[in-house]
């Protein structure tokens, strides 16, 4: 949200009915498919999806995997609504819930990560990567949400410009294998907003 140090009491109280509004009305859901995956001259080429996956960031992030995990995660319609609903009336709430469904998909791809990998043990595996992160188009969303049939599964779909609908929602690659794998870089070291980030120039991480 913006705020440097502790919040005040009144926000924190806005931030905890906000949170409790959020928890009784979004609808998590994610859905994840293995695939293979090949490296060729036109990029990454995972056997699900229709088109490589083109940049160098991706092929350093899968180099030693030959096989990833593709996991697509939403919050539902409902955490738009609610953002929308609440703008109506208080700006300062509609942003509150903004920011915490933001952090709440994160925690239903975190939850979704450990439940795929309790069922489909595996001995090495990458940290998740998006379309969209470093040098990976995001132009991918539509071949990738195909790939794992989302819109049908979790009504997750994509626009023209490739942003997901709805819009509080992940997709995301994790590399596997059963061989040990370097680590790539993650974090500000790949992202394309690192040059004028409010939070690298407060001395902090997005995270």
């Amino acid at each position: 949200m913006g705020i440097k140090g502790t919040p005040t009491e009144a926000i924190s109280g806005m931030l905890e009915r906000c949170e409790r509004l959020v928890r009784e009305r979004v609808r998590p859901k994610y859905v994840y498919l293995e695939t293979s995956v090949e490296f060729s001259e036109n990029g990454v080429v995972l056997g699900a999806m229709s088109e490589p996956l083109t940049g160098e960031d991706i092929k350093r992030h899968l180099s030693g995997c030959d096989r990833a995990v593709m996991l697509a995660a939403t919050l539902s319609q409902e955490a738009d609504k609610l953002i929308r609903q609440a703008a109506v009336t208080d700006m300062a709430e509609s942003l509150a819930i903004d920011c915490l469904c933001s952090a709440a998909v994160e925690q239903v791809c975190n939850r979704a990560e450990e439940e795929i990998f309790q069922k489909h043990e595996t001995k090495y595996r990458t940290w998740r990567f998006s379309p969209g992160y470093g040098d990976l188009p995001i132009s991918l969303q539509k071949s990738f949400l195909i790939a794992l049939n989302a819109q049908r599964r979790i009504g997750l779909t994509v626009t023209e410009s490739s942003l997901l609908i709805p819009s509080k929602s992940v997709t995301a690659i994790i590399g596997i294998s059963d061989k040990p794998i370097e680590k790539s870089k993650r974090g500000c070291a790949v992202c394309n907003m690192r040059e004028c980030c409010a939070f690298r120039a407060s001395g902090i991480k997005c995270h």
